[in-house]
């Protein structure tokens, strides 16, 4: 019962993290700024532009015109989510508490790839948003990171985390074949 336990919370610190690279990825909180009295919020789709006295613009970009180191964060933070997607649904049909699969052997297997796949889905958010930040910090002045930012920064250390974990704790069991989670073995 404790296996199908911290199964079930792998399964959902791994669906925070994909939640978070999906907001991280969505948004338009790259970057925000000030321009006499509109505040300018950045993203990797669209530019939003609010007036201090009126609504919200927001600018879809031209793709021909855009950088392409923008190109890689947009490229990087979808392929993040994606791997990131495919390793929850491995983790989830390989998991204990599930009847998806039902072969033994093979879901020790399936939660070791989603281990590896979470580590590489939040190691490819966090570099586009070190990227980024890096960037800006050697930008004008007046210009902060946004919140997407931070975001990403968090999503994708919960998500290497939650992998590492993952991968360290889904051994093999020699009787069943089953993931053993905090086995006695050294």
């Amino acid at each position: 019962m404790a296996s199908k336990t911290v199964q079930m919370i792998f399964v959902a610190l791994s669906a925070i993290g994909v939640f978070g690279v999906i907001i991280c990825c969505a948004l338009p909180e790259w970057s925000a700024g000030h321009l006499s009295d509109t505040e300018v919020h950045v993203g990797l789709w669209k530019t939003c532009g609010k007036h201090s006295t009126g609504p919200q613009a927001c600018v879809t970009y031209d793709d021909s015109m855009i950088s392409s180191e923008m190109q890689a964060f947009r490229a990087l933070t979808v392929i993040s989510c994606m791997l990131g997607i495919l390793s929850l649904l491995l983790l989830i049909f390989g998991s204990d508490f599930t009847p998806c699969v039902q072969n033994e052997n093979t879901k020790p297997k399936m939660i070791l790839a989603a281990g590896v796949g979470l580590i590489l889905a939040g190691l490819l958010v966090i570099i586009p948003v070190s990227w980024f930040s890096n960037d800006m910090r050697n930008g004008p002045e007046g210009v902060m990171l946004g919140a997407s930012i931070y975001i990403g920064f968090v999503a994708g250390l919960m998500l290497m985390l939650t992998g590492g974990l993952l991968c360290y704790l889904s051994r093999s069991s020699s009787s069943g074949g089953t993931a053993s989670f905090f086995s006695n073995r050294v």
